[in-house]
C-alpha cells in the first residue's frame, strides 16, 4: 500500500439515512426502532452487544461496503475513519471486496473521434468524473483534482483510471485512483505519437497496456503502424515498452477505444467495418470479420459477462427487415458472431427518434451496457443481460451545475434530474471503484526513474 500518496479530501453526504424496519437480530427477538429491551434501550442499537464483536468481524463486514457507504461509515469514529490507511485493512478489502460493475464517465469535447479530451482548460480547473450505479440507477461525482492540465483519461481497470498526456510526442500515462487521492506515474512510451488507442487491463498479479497507432512519421502526418506494450508481472519480469507488433494493413482506429476480454484486447476497424483484436501473450494481431458489416451504423465493441460484445444500428433499406439495434457475442471460436438480443421494436422506434442519425456511443461492463445518444447524453438506455431488461436511466444531475471544486461528492441521484448537459458528451467506461488496487508492490519493483508531475 506504500502506492498510495494521500491528499487531503473533504467529502459531502447529502445522503439521508434510512428508516429502520422491522428485523430479527441475533438474539432471536423481533425488534422495530420503537421496541425496547427491559432496561429501555432498543436492543438492535444496544451497544453492550455490538461492542462485542470482534474488530476483525467489523472490519471484514466494512470491507464489503460499497464506495459511498464506506465514506459515510469513516464519520462513525476515528477507527473508522483509519481504516482507508490501515495495511491490514486493505490487504482484507483487496481479499474479500466484491466486484461491481459500475461505469465513469467524463464530460469531454473531441478533437478526433479517438481520443477524450478534457472539458475544463481553465488554468486550475479540476478534472470532474462522474460515476454511475447501474444497480441503483445513482450518479456520484468525482474530484480528480491532483491530475495535472493536459491529461485525458482513456481507460479503466480494477479501480485505477488511466490518463495520458495530449500532446504530440511520447505518450506520459498517469494511474489514478479517485477514492484514495493517489497517482502512479509510468515511464514514457518510446515512439512519438498523436491520440493513440489504449488498452489496459490489471489482474492481482500482473499489468498490461498496450498503445496502438498514430505513429507520427512527420511532424505533419501520422500513420497507424505499430504498437507498444508494457507489462509487469508478479514474477519480476517486466518489459518497458520493449515490445512492438506491426499493426494489420489498412486499419483505421476512429473509434480509439480498446476493450480487454479474455487476454485480448479489441477495438473497431472503420471503412470498410471490422475489428482487431490484439493478443496480449504472443503480440500479434489479426483482423475478425465483423456481423452484418455493410449495413451498421454506430458499431461499438464492448465487455459483457466476459464476452465481446458488438453493438449496433442495422439498416438494411433495400430488403424486408425492420430497422433495429442488435446484440452480437463473438463465440470461443475467435471468428463467428451469434445475436444475442435485440432492441424491442417499439422501444427501438422511440430511440431512433430521439437519436435522428446522431450515432450513440455504448460502453458495458460485467452485465450491463449503457447506451447514450451523441450530443444529447441525458437521454441514455441501460440493458441487464441478466434479466434480459431495457430502460431509461436519469441523465447525470451534477453536469449542467459543475462548480469544479476539489470535493469528492457522493450525492446520490435524484430522478428529477433535468435538462440538457449544456454542450459537450458524456464518454466513459467500466469502472470498478475499489479503495486499494493490487499493483503497488508491482511498480516498486521497476528500477528505472519515473518522470516528475509536479
Amino acid at each position: 500500500m506504500e502506492a498510495f500518496h494521500h491528499a487531503p479530501i473533504s467529502f459531502h453526504f447529502p445522503y439521508s439515512f434510512p428508516i429502520p424496519t422491522p428485523t430479527t437480530n441475533f438474539l432471536g427477538t423481533t425488534t422495530t426502532p420503537n421496541s425496547s429491551s427491559i432496561n429501555g434501550i432498543n436492543t438492535w442499537m444496544d451497544s453492550r452487544i455490538w461492542s462485542r464483536l470482534p474488530h476483525r468481524l467489523i472490519d471484514r463486514i466494512i470491507a464489503f461496503l460499497p464506495p459511498p457507504a464506506f465514506f459515510r461509515a469513516r464519520a462513525v469514529c476515528k477507527r473508522f475513519y483509519g481504516l482507508l490507511y490501515s495495511s491490514h485493512f486493505l490487504e482484507l478489502y483487496l481479499q474479500v471486496s466484491p466486484q461491481r460493475h459500475w461505469f465513469i464517465f467524463f464530460k469531454q469535447r473531441l478533437p478526433r473521434n479517438n481520443i477524450y479530451k478534457n472539458n475544463s482548460t481553465t488554468v486550475g480547473s479540476s478534472v470532474e468524473g462522474y460515476m454511475f450505479d447501474p444497480d441503483n440507477l445513482s450518479w456520484y461525482r468525482l474530484s480528480f483534482a491532483l491530475i495535472p492540465q493536459g491529461f485525458s483519461p482513456v481507460s479503466s481497470s480494477v479501480g485505477l483510471i488511466c490518463f495520458v498526456s495530449d500532446e504530440s510526442g511520447s505518450k506520459n500515462i498517469l494511474l489514478c485512483n479517485p477514492l484514495v487521492g493517489s497517482i502512479i506515474p509510468l515511464p514514457p512510451t518510446l515512439r512519438p505519437r498523436l491520440f493513440p488507442s489504449i488498452g489496459l487491463t490489471i489482474t492481482n498479479s500482473s499489468i498490461d497496456l498496450a498503445v496502438a497507432g498514430d505513429d507520427l512519421i512527420s511532424p505533419y502526418a501520422v500513420k497507424n503502424l505499430t504498437t507498444e506494450s508494457f507489462h509487469i508481472d508478479g514474477n519480476g519480469f517486466y518489459s518497458i515498452w520493449g515490445t512492438t507488433s506491426t499493426l494489420p494493413r489498412l486499419c483505421s482506429f476512429e473509434s480509439g477505444k480498446m476493450v480487454h476480454v479474455q487476454g485480448r484486447f479489441y477495438c473497431m476497424n472503420f471503412s470498410p467495418f471490422s475489428v482487431l483484436s490484439y493478443d496480449i501473450g504472443t503480440n500479434n494481431w489479426c483482423k475478425i470479420q465483423a456481423p452484418m458489416r455493410r449495413f451498421l451504423r454506430s458499431p461499438s465493441l464492448v465487455e459483457g459477462n466476459g464476452k465481446l460484445v458488438l453493438v449496433a444500428a442495422v439498416e438494411k433499406s433495400k430488403l424486408n427487415v425492420p430497422r433495429s439495434l442488435r446484440l452480437w457475442a463473438l463465440q470461443d471460436c475467435g471468428t463467428m458472431w451469434v445475436e444475442i438480443e435485440r432492441m424491442p421494436q417499439q422501444l427501438y422506434l422511440q430511440f431512433a427518434e430521439l437519436e435522428n442519425g446522431q450515432g450513440f456511443n455504448c460502453v458495458g461492463h460485467g452485465e450491463y451496457v449503457v447506451i447514450m445518444i451523441k450530443n444529447n447524453s441525458d437521454k441514455a438506455l441501460l440493458f441487464d443481460f441478466c434479466k434480459k431488461r431495457w430502460l431509461w436511466i436519469p441523465p447525470c444531475p451534477f453536469v449542467g451545475n459543475s462548480n469544479n471544486n476539489n470535493n469528492i461528492d457522493y450525492g446520490g441521484s435524484s430522478n428529477n434530474c433535468c435538462g440538457e448537459f449544456g454542450g459537450g458528451e458524456l464518454h466513459g467506461f467500466g469502472y470498478d471503484p475499489r479503495l486499494a488496487a493490487p499493483i503497488g508492490a508491482l511498480l516498486d519493483q521497476l528500477t528505472l526513474p519515473f518522470q516528475s508531475f509536479n
